[in-house]
């Protein structure tokens, strides 16, 4: 690991803006970049989540261009700052250290650039961050050998998420808001909580309900008598009714394997579409030169995985909910944890760690939350913030020193931000500290003015005390 007190007498010419050697010129071309890139990113995110949110036409005439022009200013200042600072700090030290290039140029960047954000943003920004950074600490440790991967690591992590997720959506007053409605979406309101409710006063309830709803299609099928297709939904209804039930199960109008096997077409078909949606945009690219690339969108592997995933996770955890009920004669927001955690294990088919990092990192959030309001963890103003800027530091970090340990994805992403001159880096020099920093740069030299260099090329580099 590098020792923070070694350094290098390189200038940040040398280092970092290796295309030119003014630090004012490279900050102008790197936030002209951020803001081009940024404005492109946030412009049709704002505008899709204003059509998806049925945004009113005064949206549309005073908020959405400030709205976009906030956030892009806050990713621009965050690209632009931190080259900024990573000359700044150069002129102070003297010289360069381990940590200075990313994590001391990034932290005071990050910082001022969230001010800029609207406060109704800064919490998903920072869980983000948060995951980014424990993900990347995680590479770290494995890289360095501290850290022993555990096999199907991610899976449990979401078996236990997902567990308490699930009790906790079963509870009164345990989720609120966008979650509660996810969670409600996924597994239906059959299982909306319900707590510790015996099966007798479940009972009391149940055929009234069921009468009603009985009552409906009979209406319908007087006036489609003759459809083939009202005939053949009469029929599956017949069949799904009269299949076992348990008088705690909510799911009046099926039986409790159709109810299952429901649940598992229902979001199989979710995930595939979203698969599919995601997919659309790269194969319109190749329309004209390869049209097969279309067909290739209906029968892609990744589809049938995340079907698979949200489908066999909604089956597993009504099925087991349902035999919990047979089992206990009880309906009990308990049952929540173990088929919560049964249900987990369907992300054997769509491993992310990703998904299971941003999860945790939220449910962290949310605990987090329920203890300051039962007075039991203490509140940290501007929290958000600090922890947003540590989190984007320690990412910057790892691009700067060890981008092999940083998830490929944000990678690419601060590639698209700096138009590329974040690759340009002159990473070799960096190797003397321990972190392997050219590992994926062994191509690249850059071409260094001497006139403007303070370490002639040919000298062999040796760490300063």
């Amino acid at each position: 690991m590098a020792a923070f007190s070694k350094s290098i007498p390189h200038n940040c010419y040398e280092i970092g803006h290796t295309w030119s050697a003014s630090c004012t010129l490279s900050t102008l071309q790197v936030t002209a970049g951020a803001l081009e890139a940024s404005f492109k990113i946030y412009a049709p995110l704002y505008l899709i989540a204003a059509i998806l949110r049925r945004r009113k036409k005064d949206y549309y005439l005073k908020k959405l261009l400030p709205e976009i022009l906030q956030s892009t200013s806050f990713l621009t200042a965050n690209g632009g700052l931190y080259i900024a600072f990573f000359c700044i700090l150069r002129r102070i030290l003297g010289k360069f250290y381990s940590w200075s290039a990313g994590f001391g140029a990034a932290l005071p960047a990050s910082y001022l650039a969230i001010l800029i954000e609207r406060k109704s943003r800064r919490g998903l920004l920072t869980i983000y961050m948060a995951n980014l950074a424990t993900e990347t600490i995680f590479r770290m440790g494995v890289a360095r050998g501290v850290i022993k991967p555990v096999r199907h690591g991610e899976v449990l992590l979401f078996c236990l998420t997902a567990s308490l997720y699930m009790f906790f959506f079963r509870c009164k007053d345990g989720l609120k808001g966008f979650t509660f409605s996810a969670l409600k979406f996924i597994v239906g309101k059959e299982e909306i909580p319900t707590h510790s409710v015996l099966a007798e006063s479940v009972h009391a309830r149940g055929p009234e309900r069921t009468y009603q709803d009985e009552e409906r299609p009979g209406t319908q099928q007087n006036k489609s008598r003759s459809s083939l297709v009202a005939l053949t939904r009469k029929l599956l209804d017949s069949v799904c009714k009269r299949g076992p039930r348990h008088r705690c199960c909510k799911h009046y109008e099926d039986n409790c394997i159709s109810y299952c096997v429901k649940g598992f077409i229902r979001m199989f078909s979710v995930g595939y579409l979203i698969q599919c949606c995601l997919r659309i945009p790269s194969a319109f690219r190749h329309l004209f030169t390869k049209p097969s690339r279309l067909l290739s969108l209906l029968y892609n592997k990744e589809n049938f995985q995340l079907g698979a995933f949200l489908g066999s996770f909604v089956s597993i955890y009504k099925g087991t909910s349902c035999f919990l009920r047979w089992v206990r004669n009880l309906d009990d927001e308990l049952h929540a944890l173990i088929a919560g955690f049964l249900a987990g294990v369907s992300m054997m088919f769509y491993k992310s760690t990703t998904i299971s990092m941003y999860l945790a990192s939220k449910l962290v959030e949310t605990m987090y939350f329920k203890g300051i309001e039962a007075g039991r963890f203490p509140y940290f103003p501007h929290a958000d913030t600090l922890i947003y800027a540590v989190s984007t530091a320690i990412c910057f970090q790892a691009a700067v020193m060890e981008v092999q340990n940083l998830r490929p994805s944000y990678w690419k992403f601060l590639l698209r931000l700096t138009k590329g001159r974040f690759a340009l880096m002159n990473r070799k020099v960096l190797d003397v500290f321990g972190t392997k920093a050219s590992q994926d740069f062994k191509a690249f030299v850059p071409k260094l003015d001497p006139r403007y260099t303070v370490v002639k090329p040919e000298i062999e580099i040796h760490l300063d005390s």
